[in-house]
């Protein structure tokens, strides 16, 4: 094994769910304001995912006030708490970037059923 491998092991959380593309997720995470820490809940869909180790990321799209808002966050950062999978989603492809071109009732997907 590689000496940056064996390092990165040790950081590297231990997930619960397995997160896909297109499930709605609930992230707790650490904000820091000033010398404060607040927690803070973010909703919205998986647009798209890069599995590279520690540096793993997703992307979440939400709309707030009819504005699309989409975030990169690392999975293994030690800011987040934890992440809740609240809804499953049928999807065919690997990156959702299409829903950026839509709105309303129309960025809805199929649910996955167990």
């Amino acid at each position: 094994m590689n000496l940056i491998e064996l390092i990165e092991k040790n950081y590297i959380k231990q997930k619960n769910e397995k997160i896909d593309i297109g499930d709605s997720l609930k992230i707790k995470k650490i904000i820091q304001e000033g010398n404060k820490e607040r927690i803070q809940f973010i909703e919205g869909v998986v647009i798209a995912k890069k599995n590279s180790g520690i540096n793993t990321t997703i992307t979440i799209r939400k709309t707030i006030q009819n504005i699309g808002v989409e975030r990169i966050y690392l999975l293994n950062s030690p800011q987040i708490i934890s992440i809740e999978v609240t809804k499953r989603a049928k999807v065919r492809r690997s990156k959702l970037y299409y829903l950026r071109s839509r709105s309303g009732k129309a960025t809805r997907l199929k649910q996955k059923l167990n």
